[in-house]
């Protein structure tokens, strides 16, 4: 005959608690974090597309020797008809819409403008001119150029 103890292997409420607001914290620290790294990334996408779309205008140019024609409002500005119209240029899911704007024979502008979830991108919409100028607009206060391209 012998001694029995009876052990209990469990956590007591105050031992559940303690982790629970621990993971609460950690979370709140770490969703910021990864909404942040999600927006750049699909900002890193668009300007992908956009680089993707001044490369069309050149074939476009090279073609007809003018820019003129690469747009679906008067064959010049709105969406592109020489490429995609949006970034991801594949899949169900619009972050940017591509457009183009200030056409002439020999210079262009296009833009990179954020929609749905990426509305709210405090770099605004990103720009790109026939020259190589990158720029930024309706960007959030204290935004620069830099931060975003």
């Amino acid at each position: 005959m012998g001694f029995y103890m009876n052990k209990q292997f469990a956590f007591t409420l105050i031992e559940l608690m303690i982790t629970v607001v621990i993971i609460s914290i950690l979370a709140g620290i770490a969703y910021p974090s990864y909404q942040e790294i999600v927006m750049k990334a699909r900002r890193v996408d668009a300007k992908g597309a956009l680089i993707g779309l001044e490369n069309a205008m050149e074939r476009h140019f090279t073609e007809s020797n003018s820019y003129l024609g690469a747009g679906t409002v008067g064959g010049n500005t709105g969406a592109p008809t020489v490429f995609f119209t949006s970034s991801p240029t594949q899949g169900s899911v619009v972050y940017y819409q591509l457009t183009i704007s200030a056409v002439t024979a020999t210079s262009y502008s296009l833009a990179a403008t954020p929609t749905g979830l990426q509305a709210n991108d405090k770099c605004g919409a990103l720009t790109l001119t026939s020259v190589g100028v990158k720029d930024i607009v309706d960007e959030a206060n204290g935004v620069t150029v830099g931060n975003c391209w």
